[in-house]
């Protein structure tokens, strides 16, 4: 062998299992911190609205202070894998309890919410930030700096691949937010107990570390144990009732509580639906298009998951067939299945009559050619761009394409009162796609005057009759709907595109106003 071989050859020494294992670390130091990140944004996005604008202030955030972490890497010059450890049980205890802590925050201190979530973020941040130039200087020792720059970032972005796919798809609909950044958490300080183990030989007061390690893994499993009555005793103590149902998805927070007046239904905590006057609500949503057809067999629903709208159209009995496209199944199965819930409903979800298909309202409307004699649509009000979409004109140009000739689409439509320019916002756009609008309002105690949309191509004539049975909706109620008195006339407003959601801001302005 020649020298230039051999000195090849000292160049690239065969990683120590040292090495490996804090390679491993890595994957697991990205994955967690990613985990955090994650978590804390979709938190954010539940509790405050506009998904886009909180992940993109949270990463910001984070990344910011990942940069502050690395930078002050440089000041630690000793006792690196000492260092390292008291970190990681840092990371697994303050990124472990983040989504429960701010859980509680919200319903106790929300004044603070906004402090805590990016406070909190802020130091994940700069620890993990710390976190990863430490790994790099102690594997030094055993990997060539070509070598050591590709390993620990090829390790880094797996562990963020890995993290990113099982956080939508297994672990907030099977683990919930809370116990996901607790399991993340105690594997966090597993690497932390894995450095101790590995570096047993290196570090002073080992005594001292074990007891540290022990403790944080203790709080973590505490955490974990009880995260389900630490969730239930925050959202009691926030919505002021009992909950009786709850769960995390992919796509919200589904809270229904019961108290004195009945079943509520809440999403990321905004009030759906109170049992107590929910019929006025839904009477007055399904009716005035229903009845001004005259013979609907084929309705769609867009929304309206809970089935209410559903049990408002099956009074009808020439109606054939009711297709319901709600994207969260959770919704569908709840109130189809949980006996409680589907007798609101009347089992309507359960009814022959009735399909229901879980897919986005709006790759619905565009991928699909049935047309409908009415199409009810019951989204949340516009509080973040997701939704926004649903009522831009580029949805009601889908929307009108899927309408029979003779067909009427029902649009709910937030408060007149309240959103008074967030209500003739939509009224502008579905104008702008060639329909034209019938706007009324209706007072539902829970929510105050809200505010309803008829859009077609041919005129609306007030009905000749009401279905029997109805328990507030007449014909002269009906026509006292239609009249807008001068705090709620309409206003001059923009149309709500794609390209613009000029929508969520106004929504946001309006209802940022109630209680200041």
């Amino acid at each position: 062998m020649n020298a230039s071989a051999a000195l090849d050859d000292r160049s690239t020494p065969t990683p120590r299992p040292i090495a490996v294992a804090l390679l491993a670390s890595v994957f697991v130091i990205a994955a967690c911190g990613l985990l955090y990140e994650l978590a804390a944004g979709a938190l954010a996005s539940y509790l405050l609205g506009d998904s886009i604008l909180q992940f993109s202030t949270i990463i910001g955030t984070y990344l910011f202070a990942m940069g502050v972490g690395s930078w002050l890497s440089r000041f630690l010059e000793r006792q690196l894998p000492a260092h390292f450890l008291r970190i990681e049980l840092l990371v697994a205890l303050i990124g472990g309890m983040l989504p429960g802590t701010l859980f509680v925050a919200n319903a106790w201190l929300p004044h603070a919410f906004h402090l805590l979530l990016y406070g909190m973020v802020f130091v994940v941040g700069t620890l993990v930030g710390l976190e990863i130039p430490l790994v790099m200087r102690i594997l030094q020792r055993d990997v060539v700096l070509k070598d050591l720059v590709s390993q620990v970032l090829t390790f880094d972005y797996l562990g963020a691949l890995a993290v990113s796919l099982a956080f939508p798809l297994l672990l907030v609909p099977y683990l919930g937010l809370i116990r996901s950044g607790l399991l993340f958490g105690l594997m966090n300080a597993g690497v932390a107990i894995w450095a101790l183990w590995l570096f047993r030989h290196e570090l002073r007061r080992f005594g001292e570390h074990v007891a540290a390690c022990v403790l944080v893994v203790a709080l973590l499993a505490a955490g974990m144990w009880g995260a389900g009555a630490v969730t239930t005793l925050a959202e009691d103590h926030f919505y002021q009732s009992p909950i009786a149902f709850a769960q995390t998805t992919p796509y919200q927070r589904i809270v229904v509580t019961h108290g004195r007046r009945g079943y509520r239904l809440y999403l990321n905590g905004n009030l759906q639906f109170a049992e107590s006057d929910e019929y006025r609500y839904h009477e007055a949503l399904v009716h005035p298009a229903m009845t001004a057809h005259g013979a609907p067999k084929r309705v769609a629903v867009l929304g309206g998951g809970d089935g209410m709208a559903v049990r408002e159209i099956l009074k009808y009995p020439g109606v054939e067939s009711v297709t319901l496209v709600e994207l969260d199944p959770a919704m569908t199965r709840f109130f189809a299945d949980t006996p409680q819930l589907a007798a609101l409903n009347g089992h309507a979800l359960t009814d022959a009559r009735v399909h229901i298909v879980n897919e986005d309202a709006f790759q619905w409307l565009q991928q699909g050619s049935d047309t409908f004699d009415v199409i009810v649509v019951d989204f949340p009000d516009p509080t973040n761009f997701a939704i926004g979409k649903l009522y831009t004109n580029s949805f009601y140009a889908l929307l009108d394409q899927r309408l029979a000739a003779s067909g009427y689409a029902v649009i709910q439509t937030t408060s007149p009162l309240i959103a008074r320019k967030s209500f003739w916002t939509v009224a502008e756009t579905i104008e702008s796609t060639g329909l034209s609008v019938v706007p009324y309002h209706v007072h539902v105690p829970s929510f105050g005057e809200w505010g309803f949309m008829i859009a077609s191509r041919r005129p609306w004539h007030m009905p000749g009759a009401l279905p029997a049975g109805l328990r507030f909706l007449d014909l002269p109620a009906l026509s006292a709907m239609l009249d807008f008195p001068r705090d709620m006339a309409r206003v001059p407003a923009e149309v709500n595109r794609l390209s613009n959601q000029v929508l969520v801001h106004t929504y946001e302005q309006e209802w940022g106003r109630v209680g200041q």
